[in-house]
């Protein structure tokens, strides 16, 4: 005679089976749109703030989702190579503090150069002005020179 108990346990457990199994697909097929709320909505902030009405050109600084960028600063005084790095370096320090971030969170910067032979004076005062893992780096000298008679012109994307 069979028996009666192991038939009624069997069943019992294909039944927890198949229900758990839909619950889990259930939940998987909820999980993208539970992840898509729970997503937070893109930010984008712009320094400086545009007073009501104006118009600008392009921003000195955006804010996306913890990343940041900084638009291109040069040096607009005469002066030496080393003279235009640092004060190039001393500004996105400022803009980077002021933006929430610092030299220490930057990841990616641009240098351009007036001329190429003023590369070995550039790299000489660049250096060390990030500390741990220092960002990367792309150096390049514009065909048509930096705008404005600056020797050195560069831009950053750090994280705040």
């Amino acid at each position: 005679m069979p028996n009666l108990a192991n038939k009624t346990t069997r069943r019992n457990l294909l039944k927890n089976a198949a229900g758990a199994a839909a619950a889990v697909t259930g939940a998987a097929a909820l999980a993208p749109s539970m992840a898509a709320a729970a997503a937070p909505k893109e930010q984008k902030q712009g320094w400086p703030k545009p007073k009501d009405g104006e118009k600008r050109l392009f921003s000195s600084a955006v804010l996306h989702n913890g990343t940041l960028y900084l638009a291109g600063v040069g040096a607009h005084f005469q002066g030496t190579i080393q003279e235009h790095t640092k004060h190039v370096l001393d500004e996105l320090e400022k803009q980077l503090i002021e933006c929430g971030s610092s030299m220490d969170k930057v990841l990616k910067v641009n240098v351009y150069l007036n001329d190429l032979k003023d590369y070995q004076a550039m790299n000489e005062t660049y250096m060390g002005r990030f500390t741990g893992i220092p960002p990367v780096r792309t150096t390049v000298a514009p065909a048509g020179g930096v705008p404005g008679n600056s020797l050195v012109e560069m831009d950053c994307i750090a994280y705040v």
